[in-house]
C-alpha cells in the first residue's frame, strides 16, 4: 500500500495520450502509482482488452492504480441536469454505479467524487447520495472521496466535510487538491481541524498569487509545477502531515505549456518539482 512518502500522477491532464503510451514516461519518472479516469478504461476495454490485462500492464510498469478520478454523476441534481450540454453529455456516462464497477475491475484502491456541473447542492441530499456512493463502493472494498472545486456546487472544504462528515462512512473522505483549495478561500486552520485519517487523496500544483478572471479556464489550462507559483504549498504539506494525513501525494498540473512538451520530459518535471516541494516541507527551518 502506498503511503505519504509516495509520490503518485493524476490522470485528467494526460487525457490526450493513451493510458498505455502514459505508462513508460511515469515509471522512468519514478511514481509510484497512478489516477486513471474511467475513459482511459472504457476505451481500452471497447478495443478488447480485459480489465485483467490492463491493471496486468501497468503493474508490469511498476505503478499501482490508486484511484478511479472521476464519477462526476452521483448526486440527484447532476442526473435531472445531464446530457443538456457537451458537458452534460460526458457527466451522464460517470454514474456512481459505472465508475464504482470499473474500479472494481481493475483493482483500484478507491474513486473520487467532483460535482462539475455547476448545480446548487442541497446538503442533506448530498449527505444521503454520498452514503449510497459509499456504501456502493465498499461493496468491493473500495473508498470513496469527494474533491471539492471553486467552481462547482460543492465549493470549498467547508461543504466538502460537512457532506463526508453527515454521511458517517468509514470509507468515505476528501480529496485536497492544492489549486482548488486555496483557490476556493479554504485555510489552513480549517484543514488543521479535519481527521487527518479521513484525506484520501492530495493533489499538488500551483498557480499564481493572483487567479486569472476566468477561474474555468486557469484550472483547465494555467496551473503550475510545484514550487512554481505562490501558493502555500510548504504550509498545505505541514499542516497534512501534523494532522496525520497517511496517503500519497499526487502531482496534478493542468497546463498547455506542459502539454506541448514530449511526456517523458513533463513526466519528469512533474516528479522532480513535486518531489522537490514535500522535501522542502518536512525539512526543519
Amino acid at each position: 500500500m502506498l503511503g505519504p512518502n509516495d509520490l503518485t500522477i493524476a490522470a485528467p491532464p494526460f487525457g490526450h495520450i493513451p493510458l498505455l503510451d502514459r505508462l513508460p514516461a511515469f515509471q522512468a519518472a519514478g511514481f509510484k502509482g497512478i489516477a486513471v479516469m474511467p475513459t482511459d478504461i472504457w476505451t481500452l476495454e471497447e478495443q478488447g482488452m480485459a480489465a485483467a490485462e490492463i491493471a496486468q500492464r501497468v503493474a508490469d510498469h511498476g505503478l499501482v492504480i490508486n484511484e478511479v478520478d472521476c464519477t462526476a454523476c452521483w448526486l440527484p441534481a447532476q442526473r435531472a441536469k445531464a446530457g443538456t450540454d457537451e458537458l452534460g453529455e460526458l457527466v451522464l456516462t460517470l454514474t456512481a454505479e459505472r465508475v464504482v464497477a470499473t474500479a472494481a475491475r481493475i483493482g483500484a484502491r478507491s474513486v473520487q467524487a467532483v460535482e462539475i456541473s455547476n448545480i446548487t447542492v442541497d446538503p442533506d441530499e448530498a449527505i444521503e447520495a454520498f452514503g449510497a456512493l459509499c456504501d456502493m463502493a465498499a461493496e468491493h472494498g473500495l473508498k470513496a472521496h469527494i474533491e471539492f472545486l471553486p467552481t462547482g456546487g460543492i465549493p470549498d472544504l467547508t461543504s466538502a466535510w460537512r457532506i463526508v462528515e453527515g454521511a458517517n462512512r468509514p470509507n468515505g473522505g476528501l480529496t485536497i487538491d492544492s489549486w482548488h483549495f486555496f483557490r476556493s478561500g479554504s485555510t489552513l486552520d480549517q484543514l488543521a481541524q479535519i481527521p487527518g485519517d479521513r484525506i484520501f487523496s492530495v493533489q499538488i500544483n500551483d498557480a499564481p498569487a493572483q487567479p486569472k478572471a476566468d477561474l474555468w479556464e486557469e484550472l483547465m489550462t494555467g496551473r503550475l509545477l510545484p514550487g512554481e507559483g505562490d501558493l502555500d504549498l510548504i504550509g498545505l504539506i505541514r499542516t497534512l502531515d501534523a494532522i496525520g494525513a497517511s496517503t500519497p501525494f499526487s502531482v496534478e498540473v493542468f497546463s498547455e505549456k506542459l502539454n506541448s512538451q514530449p511526456l517523458a520530459e513533463t513526466a519528469l518535471a512533474m516528479a522532480q518539482t513535486g518531489a522537490a516541494i514535500i522535501r522542502q516541507a518536512r525539512t526543519p527551518s
